[in-house]
């Protein structure tokens, strides 16, 4: 009898253990989706988390979550380049100015906001003393115009970097200047530290006096502080406001059917006040600008969210655009002018001398992986020729007899205004030959190759020397499309040929620049190098 009771026993609990497999197995659905989902890094773990059981709609469907973290820069580029079927199913990336660089591809619609964070500057506490930007920040150009060094995130893949840039230009009217104005500041920040933008943090959380200023997103502010107890980061609230990386929740593709319900399921729950909750937690604003627990005092961020600084996506992306080309190394032969006219008088000095503080004030923002070169010209500056080579072209880091290239030119540009030569100016056969030798001499396949003119006058050479049709003609039967060298030219003063510029410049696809206004060169060679590209 006891065997029989067991029996039956074990038998009645196969039964019941069947059951549980089937009901877990199946879990009663008549479909399951797995729903994929990639996140901006910040967001990964936390993700997992919430979406590590996900509530299905209905008994006819299951939902599970597929979590990757993954930068946005990296994303947005499979958006644009890959089949729908290696996409994800939804995308949270840390700013909606992503979406606008997907080229094509896959179609997004935005459904939601998963957290919020301003963009702030971040540096230590003693600098923002030293800066007396304790009682209030300044604005964003006053603050990425001091000469504090500046650590700018790769502006491709920082969301961060490319909104306090924005915001600069926003603040300074969005205009032509402007834009120099931004330019500026990438190469000044090229310029003014060896630091990354992750060891200029480290050094603001150590409380470096020297630490950089670095764009970055408030809730980076927090969760170093959350690492590092005795933090001395804090974040910089400028004046005018500050943009915010907004991590829009976007559905990918057009799903139908069982697919639609099962991607509504999990961006609802990214949108589920479970998820505020838990954004909050990790040092993200709330939808309305609601502090993380613990702001103010000592964790580096403030209690009030400061006032959100609108950007235009088309109009960032456009940006975006125009400083690209900085990413790129670039190869420039500068070619100045040396004839007696640029002894014309100028507040208080010459054209001449203009054109050499000009030019030295921009070799200081250039990056040393720039490379450059100076030639002088006039008419018949060197026996029948009308140039002279100054310095080859180099890197401005390479070594040259004990002193750098940057150091070179710089002692060479200082000789401009003692080089002026009696006679004209011999535009042409200069021109001609500068974009030979940069085509032949000097070119980079990886750079962005340039000659930039600087002249105030129009071509003064005698019957034997090269004319504009010809100059023309020659320059479009020797490009090479594979080996491209843009022509940059700068007329300095009203007396310089600008339509012999414009011309030269549009047969080498390059830009033409007036300074009529002779004090305006310097703003006119940030422009030729935005342009340069």
């Amino acid at each position: 009898m006891p065997f029989v009771l067991v029996a039956a026993g074990l038998a009645i609990a196969l039964a019941l253990g069947g059951l549980v497999w089937w009901v877990a197995g199946s879990g009663g659905c008549d479909e399951e989706i797995t729903v994929d989902v990639t996140v901006a890094p910040e967001l990964g773990t936390l993700t997992e988390e919430l979406l590590s059981s996900v509530e299905s709609p209905d008994d006819a469907l299951c939902v599970s979550a597929e979590v990757t973290a993954q930068q946005p820069l990296q994303t947005a580029g499979d958006l644009g380049a890959l089949g729908e079927d290696v996409l994800p199913d939804v995308w949270v990336p840390d700013s909606s100015l992503w979406p606008a660089r997907v080229a094509g591809g896959a179609e997004l619609e935005q459904v939601g906001s998963m957290a919020v964070s301003p963009v702030v500057l971040a540096t230590s506490e003693s600098v923002v003393d030293d800066l007396g930007w304790a009682d209030g920040g300044p604005g964003w150009a006053e603050a990425l115009g001091t000469e504090r060094p500046l650590a700018v995130p790769d502006l491709a893949a920082s969301a961060e970097a490319l909104s306090a840039l924005a915001a600069v230009r926003s603040a300074l009217g969005a205009d032509e200047d402007a834009d120099n104005a931004v330019v500026a500041a990438v190469l000044a920040a090229a310029r003014s530290t060896e630091l990354s933008a992750s060891e200029a943090l480290t050094a603001g959380s150590e409380g470096g006096g020297d630490a950089p200023l670095v764009p970055v997103s408030e809730q980076e502010v927090y969760a170093i502080h959350q690492e590092a107890e005795d933090s001395a980061l804090l974040a910089v609230y400028p004046a005018e406001g500050s943009p915010v990386l907004d991590y829009p929740v976007l559905r990918v593709g057009v799903p139908t059917d069982a697919e639609a319900r099962a991607v509504e399921v999990v961006t609802d729950r990214l949108l589920s006040q479970d998820a505020q909750d838990a954004v909050r937690d990790a040092g993200f604003r709330g939808p309305e600008g609601d502090a993380p627990p613990g702001a103010g005092g000592d964790t580096g961020i403030a209690e009030a969210a400061p006032e959100v600084l609108a950007l235009d996506a088309a109009q960032v992306q456009g940006l975006l655009t125009r400083l690209s080309s900085l990413a790129a190394p670039s190869r420039v032969l500068t070619v100045f002018d040396v004839s007696t006219s640029m002894e014309a008088p100028v507040n208080g000095g010459t054209r001449a001398t203009l054109a050499r503080d000009a030019a030295k004030s921009t070799l200081t923002l250039v990056p040393g992986d720039y490379a450059l070169g100076l030639w002088a010209f006039a008419y018949e500056l060197e026996g029948d020729q009308d140039w002279t080579e100054l310095v080859p072209t180099r890197e401005l880091d390479a070594s040259v007899d004990g002193q750098t290239q940057r150091e070179v030119l710089d002692e060479q540009l200082d000789t401009i205004p003692g080089r002026l030569s009696p006679g004209g100016t011999g535009l042409y056969d200069t021109t001609l030959a500068a974009v030979r030798a940069a085509r032949e001499d000097y070119y980079d396949p990886t750079a962005v190759n340039s000659v930039l003119v600087v002249t105030d006058g129009t071509n003064e050479d005698d019957a034997e020397g090269t004319s504009l049709d010809a100059l023309l003609s020659t320059l479009a039967a020797e490009a090479d499309p594979d080996r491209p060298v843009k022509v940059i030219g700068v007329a300095l003063g009203p007396d310089a040929d600008l339509s012999a510029l414009e011309q030269i410049a549009e047969a080498t696809g390059g830009a033409a620049y007036s300074a009529v206004e002779e004090e305006d060169l310097q703003l006119v060679l940030f422009d030729a190098l935005r342009q340069r590209g």
